[in-house]
């Protein structure tokens, strides 16, 4: 019994790690986007070079590294969930070896295409210089995401955490720094401060990659200890690679399929306005989506990540040892808590669009309408992204992979068919986002229940996460208005946002979405569960 609390805290203490770095690291991200955005000479323009180039070099990315950790953390946690250490520890040398060398092929094939990609591809000529900054990146993200993933399985995800928000915290000094030199050498030039940006990527992700290398030399024997000793059946290289690939290409595959929904929007999004616009408007318009619109939208949804993460190596460990009551708890638990990040995120963006892009963006200030119609995609992507975890940890890989295709075929009919009518334009490239995450979300959660029967409540999955958000967003949307008459709109804003978060975390706590054990279960739940039972909410029907 104490085993499994152990892991239980565990898990929890691992997701709650990612959400704080996760949210440190938006936050920052937010930092030097905003900076781009609001600096003269970069503005829209400036984002569509910047995020066409990075998003083909996303591309690239995914290929040889994304998925990697998920990947890795799922055969590493499968051998020390049965005390082999020493197979743990060779299949991360065999992974190391591996995506070094896919990195390297990665970087070569983005250096030496880049002007090919750039005119023909992207037909953002501006772009080939951010591909080449960028081309380095794709080996040492390799490399990284193979440490990571070899973290994560150990269950040590602190390690990750640190190393993520080491990075953001280099590439928000360096794009700063960087961008401001090209202004004073070159003066204001959009092209070279948009490559300039990203290199500042590659920058950081070096620095990252140092800093991992040196931790793990000086840690790993710390944490094994003599664990490497324990003798158990020596694994053939070829056979590891073999589970190596046949684990990590659909998971890669997936975020492949998952990336390619931005490519969509880079490559058909300019060409499509153009059908009715002219080139410049057009390129400011997927500015818009690219550097405004998918910064904010992706900040709740990097929130959630945390259990895609954790879910993995947890549930592969539960897996190796048939711990089936295990599986649901987590499971049906990170769903629950996902239900309760999206919805007031969806809610939240889409009511206050227009004072969100104000608030944000207040030299450049379209954009609020198609940030209304983005948000909706939230609460679908951030429960797919649950979904995914359970998947992989079940080593279900190739169910998130078929759902992420068949969502790609839908978005690229939608978005070529819905931005050429000009009453929708790049409206349309969200309306096609919300249907592609919708189909996602269905195909992965009918496969999951299949294979592992979840006995979700309607009541308390769906009916009171909705009812507790609404009424969040009805009250707060109401003192935002009744605060305008005494205060300038931002200071009523914030004023509102601080109350919606308040009044959501009392609703779900009055509405008890949370039972007994859920509240326990949660990192400090004792001393919650604590103060809950002596104000009245729990602890009545307790037996």
């Amino acid at each position: 019994m104490k085993s499994k609390k152990n892991k239980k805290e565990t898990f929890f203490i691992s997701v709650l790690i990612l959400i704080i770095s996760q949210i440190f690291i938006k936050i920052l991200g937010l930092v030097y986007r905003l900076y781009l955005t609001n600096r003269e000479g970069f503005g829209d323009t400036g984002n569509a070079i910047y995020s066409s180039g990075y998003q083909i070099y996303a591309l690239l990315l995914t290929l040889s590294s994304v998925g990697v950790p998920n990947a890795i953390s799922k055969l590493i946690s499968e051998r020390v969930a049965v005390g082999n250490y020493r197979a743990a520890n060779r299949v991360f040398k065999v992974s190391f070896i591996t995506f070094a060398l896919i990195g390297l092929f990665g970087t070569l094939l983005l250096f030496f295409s880049a002007n090919f990609i750039a005119n023909v591809v992207l037909q953002i000529p501006e772009a080939e210089i951010t591909l080449v900054a960028l081309s380095p990146s794709l080996f040492f993200v390799s490399i990284i995401s193979v440490i990571r993933g070899y973290f994560n399985g150990i269950e040590k995800i602190s390690v990750t955490a640190k190393s993520q928000i080491l990075e953001q915290v280099f590439k928000t000094l360096f794009t700063i720094l960087i961008v401001e030199l090209v202004v004073v050498v070159k003066g204001i030039n959009t092209t070279l401060m948009a490559a300039g940006a990203n290199l500042a990527t590659t920058f950081s992700i070096v620095l990252t990659f140092l800093y991992l290398i040196l931790y793990y030399k000086s840690n790993i024997n710390k944490i094994i200890g003599n664990r490497l000793q324990v003798k158990y059946k020596r694994e053939r290289i070829i056979v590891i690679l073999k589970q190596i690939l046949l684990v990590s290409i659909p998971i890669a595959f997936t975020a492949i399929l998952t990336s390619l929904n931005k490519n969509i929007d880079s490559i058909t999004v300019i060409r499509s306005l153009k059908t009715f616009l002219n080139e410049e408007d057009a390129i400011i318009q997927y500015g818009i989506l690219s550097g405004k619109v998918d910064t904010i939208i992706t900040l709740p949804m990097s929130f959630n990540i945390a259990f895609a993460t954790a879910l993995v190596p947890v549930i592969s460990s539960a897996l190796a040892i048939n711990d089936t009551k295990t599986i649901q708890n987590k499971i049906s638990y990170s769903l629950l808590i996902t239900i309760l990040i999206g919805l007031p995120c969806t809610i939240g963006l889409c009511i206050f669009s227009n004072e969100i892009i104000s608030l944000l963006f207040p030299n450049a200030i379209s954009g609020a309408e198609l940030l209304a119609i983005s948000s909706i995609t939230i609460i679908f992507v951030v429960i797919t992204q649950t979904l995914n975890g359970a998947l992989q940890g079940l080593g279900k890989v190739f169910v998130p992979m078929l759902a992420a295709g068949v969502g790609l075929i839908a978005k690229l009919i939608l978005n070529i068919v819905l931005i050429r009518i000009p009453s929708i334009g790049v409206n349309g490239a969200a309306i096609a986002s919300i249907i592609n995450n919708v189909i996602v979300c269905v195909i992965e959660f009918i496969f999951l229940n299949k294979f592992i029967n979840l006995k979700l409540n309607f009541v308390k999955y769906i009916f009171k996460p909705l009812m507790v958000t609404c009424i969040m967003g009805v009250l707060s949307f109401k003192l935002y208005y009744f605060l305008l008459n005494y205060f300038f709109y931002k200071l009523a804003f914030i004023i509102s946002l601080v109350f919606a978060i308040v009044i959501y975390g009392i609703l779900v706590i009055f509405f008890k979405i949370f039972n007994d054990e859920e509240i326990l279960s949660l990192p400090g739940g004792n001393n919650i569960y604590k103060m809950l039972k002596t104000i009245g909410i729990y602890g009545k029907n307790q037996k």
